[in-house]
């Protein structure tokens, strides 16, 4: 039973024992260790300040690319929108192009027909004054084989020359 309830001594000796540990630690271990404590801590605070500063810088981060794709994706709107307006007025003045070309060339077209169709009337009448001239002729000859017909015919047309 002696383990239950201690001696006096034995509670003497632990009282002093343990106040000179307590003075020794206080002495030696105890601000170090305080030291180290506080170190620890405010390593730990400048830890989670670290931690929320960058936090809110990785926010502002995302802000900021969120902004930049925001801003991006309205420059390529406004640079498609360009595009389809340019493609309009590009296809637009094509066709007007096309159009003037087509109407130059039929005018052209139009104006070569006329030509030769001018030289064709002006051949044709060239032929027929021709053919004219040969058909008179051959009837001119044939009349006028005796000269009795001849004379009477260049009477007539000096008469008539003299009238007008």
């Amino acid at each position: 039973m002696g383990f239950v309830t201690p001696d006096y001594g034995t509670l003497f000796w632990m009282t002093i024992i343990f106040g000179i540990l307590l003075i020794i630690m206080k002495k030696f271990a105890w601000k170090p260790i305080l030291n180290a404590l506080k170190e620890r801590e405010t390593s730990i605070a400048d830890a989670l300040a670290s931690a929320d500063k960058a936090r809110e810088e990785v926010e502002d981060l995302k802000a900021d690319h969120e902004k930049i794709i925001a801003e991006a994706r309205k420059e390529r709107e406004v640079i498609l929108k360009e595009a389809r307006v340019l493609k309009d007025k590009l296809l637009i003045e094509a066709k007007a192009q096309a159009s003037n070309e087509g109407q130059k060339i039929v005018t052209a077209a139009r104006q070569q027909i006329e030509n030769e169709k001018q030289a064709a009337i002006s051949e044709i009448r060239n032929q027929v004054a021709d053919l004219s001239v040969l058909i008179a002729e051959k009837v001119i000859q044939k009349e006028l084989k005796d000269k009795q017909a001849q004379e009477s015919m260049v009477e007539d047309l000096l008469k008539d020359l003299k009238l007008q």
